[in-house]
């Protein structure tokens, strides 16, 4: 088969001046720039992409798909039939209800305010990940609190000390007040009661029954959680919660099905999904990612600069071939498009070079950079590329390429035969 003589040609003018079939150090110098720029695009868009799943999965792993509230109300009461209604609506994995409060957490030696959850231990697992998250107790011993590797903690009997109620803590907030598995927390409510001396502030001692570790810092030290008949005992809320938490089959969805859910429940209740609840974080994650893209795309930009005055070297140096081929019949888009060629094949081979060595990079990056996890929340660095990144890389890079090229092609379209041949 015999390629058209613009290819033949246009791949001809790539190689060095010597009859060899190397390529020449200035065309090796603008494949080398495409390669770098397109391996630097697709190594940092890789890492950028896994630190947002890993951060979205820990949020995932703590909180739910969607909650569901009652509009201008603190508690929700009649919650079990709410659950039934909501766990018939289409993608609609699991439903539980939730109480949600602040407190002050005492102990001996500290005090910190967190965010008391009260769940239903049976229910919670298919919700969120919080037992996958335990690194000591299960939930099942929230209900009959845990006595640890303590039997007495000061002169309290080990009857006394196993009859309280338990409370999970996250791995955070558990150094912060000094306690271990089956120490004693005092749960104090702002909201007291109301006595001959005022308001008095309502407490309740729990019994330390599990340490939890989701990855996130601000869930780790600011999070606990209690049983949802212990919440409603010590709130005094009865019969009510303050919320349902939903988990759905698609996460990406979760905004369409929690109008579906709203839809299903009157206008009376409201479901806001997780993307809603986080969206500060993840436009920020999102935006970031969008101008390190742009910024990076500059590295392919400056490689297109070689690729113009490689070029542009050529047609200064092929003028007498140019003007032969033009006497010869060939029309100025001819003319035009082997030079195109050499920028196409110039891109083409930069970026087939750039992807793999970004890929080998990541994987590089992945398997040997290593860190602390006594200091670091992660061990290692998240990495995930996504197919669309690796697409719009590649595409950016032809077209920069192919950009570099129209000036060049212009000017070896536009050379007169006759000037050119004028003193040969």
């Amino acid at each position: 088969m015999t390629l058209p003589y613009e290819i033949v040609i246009g791949l001809r003018y790539l190689r060095a001046k010597r009859r060899t079939r190397t390529i020449s150090l200035n065309t090796f110098i603008s494949i080398a720039g495409i390669t770098l720029g397109v391996a630097a695009l697709i190594g940092t868009l890789g890492i950028m992409t896994g630190f947002k799943e890993d951060l979205q999965a820990k949020i995932l792993g703590t909180t739910s798909h969607v909650v569901v509230q009652e509009r201008g109300q603190a508690t929700m009461k009649d919650y079990d039939a709410l659950v039934t209604r909501i766990e018939t609506v289409p993608d609609v994995i699991a439903a539980t209800p939730f109480i949600f409060k602040q407190v002050l957490l005492t102990t001996k030696s500290g005090v910190q305010g967190v965010v008391l959850r009260g769940i239903d231990p049976e229910k919670e697992p298919t919700v969120t990940e919080i037992a996958n998250n335990l690194t000591h107790g299960t939930l099942g011993a929230l209900e009959a609190g845990l006595v640890g590797a303590k039997t007495t903690i000061g002169d309290e009997s080990t009857a006394n000390h196993a009859s309280k109620p338990g409370i999970i803590l996250g791995k955070e907030l558990a150094l912060r007040l000094g306690v271990f598995l089956g120490d004693r927390v005092n749960v104090v409510s702002p909201v007291g009661t109301i006595s001959a001396m005022g308001m008095t502030p309502k407490i309740r001692p729990f019994r330390v029954a599990g340490l939890f570790e989701s990855g996130m810092f601000e869930y780790d030290s600011s999070l606990a959680y209690i049983s949802l008949q212990e919440a409603q005992k010590f709130f005094g809320l009865g019969d009510t919660a303050s919320g349902i938490e939903v988990k759905v089959q698609d996460v990406f969805v979760a905004d369409q099905i929690a109008s579906n859910i709203q839809v299903a429940l009157g206008f009376t209740y409201g479901a806001r999904d997780w993307m809603q609840m986080n969206k500060n974080l993840f436009s920020a994650l999102k935006l970031e990612k969008t101008m390190m893209f742009l910024l990076l795309v500059l590295i392919t930009l400056v490689a297109s600069f070689n690729i113009v005055g490689t070029l542009t070297m050529i047609v200064n140096e092929k003028q007498r071939e140019i003007a032969i081929l033009k006497a010869m019949g060939a029309t100025p888009n001819a003319v035009m498009r082997i030079f195109m060629l050499n920028g196409l094949v110039i891109g083409g081979i930069g970026t087939g070079i750039g992807i793999p060595l970004g890929y080998t990079f990541l994987w590089l990056i992945q398997n040997y950079w290593t860190f602390d996890a006594s200091v670091y929340y992660i061990s290692q660095i998240p990495v995930h590329i996504q197919a669309v990144d690796v697409l719009l890389v590649a595409c950016s890079a032809l077209a920069i390429s192919f950009a570099a090229t129209l000036y060049p092609s212009w000017q070896a379209a536009k050379l007169d035969p006759v000037s050119a041949l004028r003193y040969e």
